[in-house]
């Protein structure tokens, strides 16, 4: 049996996330992208443990993130938003201070499968993801067809593997 099967067989078929949208002008009415990860994790077989809005402020991002680690309910946080170039996008910064490892082919795959749908615009895209706390940080655009992207692609397929080597 393949090594990756192997360590898929030990690990959680069900997983907790905490869901936070990063946005200046999202609300609960139009946050189609948290929206999207929710329903996405859900028909997985995954729970959501939270949502929140928050600003597009790398320390209020940052508070945020830090407060679900520390409750044991949360496996996994998934960001949207604010992954961007421009000088109000500082997900990518609030998640870096935070991240003890880092998982750099995420946001390599990302870009190439994203690459395969919008071309070269691709580049501008900073997701990431790692581990903190001995939890997964996933963070997301707050592109709703990327986040579906990422999600279909990336994020379901992986995250009982993911949650279950960043647990060891």
């Amino acid at each position: 049996m393949r090594t990756d099967l192997q360590h898929k067989q030990h690990a959680p078929s069900s997983v907790r996330g905490f869901i936070v949208t990063v946005s200046d002008s999202r609300t609960d009415a139009n946050d189609t992208s948290g929206n999207a990860i929710a329903a996405m994790l859900t028909s997985a077989g995954h729970t959501v443990a939270g949502r929140t809005i928050v600003k597009d402020d790398a320390a209020l991002v940052k508070q945020t993130i830090e407060r679900q680690l520390s409750f044991g309910d949360v496996d996994v946080v998934i960001s949207t938003g604010g992954t961007g170039i421009t000088s109000r996008d500082t997900t990518f910064e609030a998640v870096n201070a935070l991240l003890e490892k880092r998982l750099d082919g995420f946001g390599e795959l990302f870009r190439m499968l994203s690459y395969q749908e919008i071309g070269p615009a691709a580049m501008l895209s900073r997701a990431t993801a790692g581990i903190a706390a001995r939890h997964i940080i996933i963070a997301l655009p707050g592109s709703e067809g990327a986040v579906r992207l990422a999600m279909e692609k990336l994020v379901i397929p992986e995250i009982g593997h993911l949650v279950e080597q960043a647990r060891k």
